[in-house]
């Protein structure tokens, strides 16, 4: 079973979903090759990008997690295994017989680990299906080939510390880092620097392909978030509640979650990335639920803060109004040409005055108490994407979710205590005004009220 995603990848992306009897919606090799033309036209005179496939990771004894692919190295070649190493040159180089700007090194044929882990991708796919130009297998591609010593500059990869050596395996992801390190490490007249600068130019905006995905993951999610708002009231704990929403997922598509969901009631509404989701409701908890679903690699990132009993009482109705006039704030900021940190500015500035009103803080500074998190990050391939945090830019996605968490204990009047409020949702900038893309799942008091006692 620990290997089954690695079948089930690699045997939709090669084209296999070509079949109507599996997704046919996946990014196109086409997306993948632009992505590598892109990437070279940012690169340095004379340079190289090296770039390695996601280790393998370990949950216990032998069992793994599931395999996801390294999102970069999935932005720029379609690739879903394990065990492979991407170069990206400036301009093309003479490696042993072949002249390429590209190659891709990827495991070797075993048809008896084959039994297991499934089909592996053959180097005639490669080139075939996802239009590499060149490709090879790891035993028969001769590292000490490439001219590392000629470049200008590498931009270097990031190595995990997590990546295990199969001592049956000298072929695998450990080795190619391993010889790849000996073979670079005494370089000295070669420049390296990191890769992630180029890589958050690239991923911060999205094309129509990806937002597509996007769209779609963020429909399954609000769904889930729906059938949640109608259900909530037949759950008692919070693990029933995560089981709603996590089932509304996978019914309507998405491959799998986003992120942890973060189903937390009463004081653990007030732990902003709370997963242990075990605890009994009682009748006056409000719910957070931070979930989202991940489809074709693409997360939506969406909370929701309600009442079990379906209404919210008059100090939770209070609080929850507030966050949701400062996202209301932080969407208008959300305009092409501001900067990221608006979006903050916005939500902070609502709150700020909104606690000291209360008085639940009599310095507005001590705003900080009970909103302790920054307001937006980018969407994408990972729930906190990569992009340049300067200007916000057309075509790239990003939350805005504001939030209130007054543990028990805190300097103010009890009667706020245990009440923990964010409302998320994911905004588009366009040329004009945001477009929330999750705008059909309900944020109003009365809307979710209505919602929550409609369903017997």
């Amino acid at each position: 079973m620990k290997y089954l995603l690695f079948f089930l990848a690699g045997f939709i992306q090669w084209g296999i979903a070509q079949s109507s009897l599996y997704d046919t919606d996946l990014l196109p090799a086409d997306f993948h090759v632009e992505r590598r033309r892109q990437l070279r036209a940012r690169m340095s005179d004379n340079s190289v990008v090296v770039m390695f496939a996601n280790p393998v990771r370990n949950r216990s004894n032998d069992v793994d997690y599931t395999y996801r692919q390294d999102p970069n190295f999935f932005y720029l070649t379609g690739f879903s295994s394990p065990n492979a190493m991407l170069l990206v040159f400036k301009t093309p180089q003479t490696i042993g017989k072949v002249t390429t700007d590209e190659i891709l090194v990827i495991e070797p044929k075993d048809e008896e680990q084959e039994k297991w882990t499934g089909k592996r991708m053959t180097v005639k796919e490669v080139t075939g299906i996802l239009k590499f130009k060149a490709a090879c297998y790891a035993d028969s591609f001769q590292l000490s080939t490439i001219p590392f010593a000629s470049f200008t500059k590498i931009y270097n990869p990031y190595f995990y510390n997590d990546v295990r050596d199969d001592r049956y395996d000298k072929y695998d992801l450990f080795d190619l880092e391993k010889n790849y390190r000996y073979l670079t490490d005494s370089l000295k007249t070669v420049e390296t620097t990191g890769q992630y600068r180029l890589m958050n130019q690239l991923r911060e905006i999205k094309t129509p392909e990806e937002l597509t995905l996007l769209r779609k993951a963020i429909d399954i999610s609000c769904q889930a978030h729906l059938d949640l708002m109608k259900k909530l009231k037949t759950a008692g704990t919070e693990y029933q509640a995560q089981a709603i929403v996590e089932y509304g997922f996978r019914y309507n598509g998405a491959e799998d979650i986003g992120y942890p969901s973060i189903v937390g009631a009463g004081e653990n509404g007030c732990v902003a990335h709370y997963t242990s989701n075990r605890k009994k409701f009682t009748k006056t908890d409000i719910l957070v639920v931070d979930a989202g679903g991940e489809y074709h690699g693409y997360t939506a990132d969406i909370t929701r803060s309600l009442p079990v009993n379906g209404k919210y009482s008059e100090a939770q109705a209070i609080i929850y109004n507030l966050v949701l006039k400062a996202q209301e704030e932080g969407i208008k900021a959300c305009k092409a040409g501001n900067k990221f940190r608006s979006t903050h500015e916005a939500t902070s500035a609502v709150i700020k005055k909104g606690l000291v009103d209360l008085g639940i803080i009599k310095n507005a500074d001590d705003y900080q108490l009970y909103f302790f998190h920054g307001t937006s990050h980018y969407l994408g391939l990972d729930v906190h994407d990569a992009g340049t945090y300067g200007e916000l830019k057309p075509n790239s996605v990003i939350t805005v979710e504001p939030g209130i968490y007054i543990p028990p204990g805190s300097p103010c009047d009890k009667k706020w205590w245990n009440i923990g409020v964010r409302i998320e949702d994911d905004v588009l900038i366009t040329t004009g005004e945001p477009e929330v893309l999750s705008a059909k799942l309900p944020r109003s008091i009365a809307e979710i009220e209505l919602l929550m006692n409609s369903v017997k």
